[in-house]
């Protein structure tokens, strides 16, 4: 009998035409809408949420405009994220600065899709980093943003890292991925939020971000135990999506799951977080 693995490629065999998807070269297509210069170090409200390319459909939007009204995010991370290669402006309601890094473009649906991060501010510095593997059959890349931004009243600026691992591969390409995010984390001296859907739907592919994670000295958010179930996962497998920290606080109340969303079939997650000068830089 076929493993999970070798069941899905013979799908995407069957049903998607090779041609389809055309890679791209590292690049972020970005829009400044906010004035803001800087992120109060006193509360850093994250939202991550791999939206599974819904953000055309109104029940998305509907979902997506609640949740900013409510929770106010400063820093929004997206994986799966879609624009339209016609669109000469996304979201003209959403009044946050924002950053998307797409990996391919899909010629049948005519679109961008890859990562999104949104904030309350400009970062001021950006980089991507592109898988050097594909996965099977569509023979796409998986992408990492990383932006970093200036923090109230501090010399020191937060490193964010957005991400999407590499799905449907062997477990050393899902590892070499990893290294290639700890080799610029492990750079950084100061505050780090990295966030995603990191796919570990296998206990091995957990074990092994558990160790990167550890060794860079990240925290993951601690969701309650009946906040943790609502986390995607596949059939029994460990959550696929994460948010891990370091060298600032996690306001433990404020780690939630929104359940009650369905417009994706992932949940979003929501944490905040505190930096004090104080903290190990």
């Amino acid at each position: 009998m076929p493993n999970i693995q070798e069941h899905v490629n013979t799908l995407i065999t069957k049903f998607v035409p090779g041609y389809r998807f055309f890679r791209l070269q590292e690049l972020t297509i970005d829009k400044n809408n906010s004035l803001q210069t800087e992120i109060s170090s006193n509360s850093i409200k994250v939202l991550s949420w791999n939206i599974a390319k819904q953000n055309y459909n109104n029940a998305w939007v509907e979902d997506f405009s609640k949740i900013i009204a409510t929770y106010q995010p400063n820093l929004i991370f997206l994986q799966e994220f879609s624009l339209k290669l016609e669109a000469e402006e996304w979201a003209k309601w959403l009044k946050m600065n924002w950053n998307f890094a797409p990996n391919f473009v899909d010629i049948h649906h005519q679109t961008y899709s890859g990562i999104f991060t949104a904030s309350t501010i400009s970062p001021i510095t950006k980089k991507v980093i592109t898988t050097k593997h594909h996965e099977p059959i569509v023979k796409t890349p998986k992408i990492s943003l990383i932006t970093e931004y200036v923090l109230s009243e501090q010399s020191i600026t937060l490193m964010t890292i957005n991400t999407h691992l590499i799905n449907f591969v062997d477990i050393n390409k899902f590892k070499i991925q990893l290294n290639e995010l700890e080799q610029v984390l492990s750079t950084h001296r100061g505050p780090l939020i990295l966030s995603g859907d990191f796919n570990t739907w296998s206990r091995k592919r957990a074990v092994i971000l558990n160790q990167v994670t550890t060794q860079l000295g990240l925290t993951p958010v601690i969701f309650a135990p009946d906040e943790k179930e609502k986390i995607k996962r596949f059939l029994l497998s460990p959550p696929l999506d994460h948010i891990f920290y370091r060298d600032i606080s996690a306001k433990k109340a404020s780690a939630k799951v929104l359940d009650q969303i369905c417009s994706s079939d992932h949940k979003p997650l929501l944490a905040e977080f505190t930096y004090t000068n104080t903290q190990k830089n």
